[in-house]
C-alpha cells in the first residue's frame, strides 16, 4: 500500500492517480507493492533527519529508507517540497514534473537503480524519464 503524508503545509488531490502509477512502476520492474510511504516535509525536516540518520549536513530534495524484503518493496521516502520548487526553476521544469521526478526516483532506489556514478545517474535519469512520461499519457 502506498501511502502520503504531510509535515508541511503542502497536499494535493492526485494521491489515487500516483499511487496506481508508483504501483505500476514497481510491477514493471519485476517487484511487488509492500507498505511505502511518502512524507512530504520542508527543508528543515528534512535537514534534521539528514544529519541525525546519515551524518550529512546538507540540504536534500529526497531521502528513502529502504525496508524491503526480497521481491517486496517497502520504505519511506521523505521529500521536501522547497527542494523540489527551487530545483524545478533550476532545472526550468513545472514543479509537477520536478515532484514527479523525485517521487519515482525513490522506488527506482528501492529496485536498484543507484545515481552515484555518471554512469548510473544516466541509467536512473532514463528511467525516470521513461517513467514520468508514462504518467503523462
Amino acid at each position: 500500500m502506498i501511502s502520503f503524508n504531510y509535515e508541511t503545509e503542502f497536499s494535493w488531490n492526485e494521491e489515487d492517480k500516483i499511487s496506481s502509477w508508483v504501483s505500476n512502476v514497481i510491477i514493471s520492474e519485476g517487484f511487488k507493492v509492500g507498505d511505502i510511504n511518502y512524507i512530504f516535509c520542508d527543508d528543515d525536516y528534512l535537514h534534521k533527519i539528514n544529519v541525525e540518520f546519515l551524518n550529512h549536513d546538507t540540504l536534500t530534495d529526497i531521502i528513502s529508507f529502504d525496508y524491503s524484503v526480497g521481491k517486496i518493496l517497502q520504505g519511506d521516502i521523505f521529500i521536501s517540497i522547497e527542494r523540489v520548487k527551487e530545483n524545478a526553476s533550476d532545472f526550468k521544469v513545472s514543479f509537477l514534473d520536478e515532484l514527479h521526478r523525485v517521487l519515482v526516483h525513490g522506488v527506482l532506489h528501492y529496485c536498484g537503480y543507484k545515481d552515484k556514478t555518471d554512469e548510473d545517474a544516466k541509467i536512473m535519469r532514463q528511467k525516470e524519464d521513461h517513467y514520468t512520461a508514462l504518467l503523462g499519457r
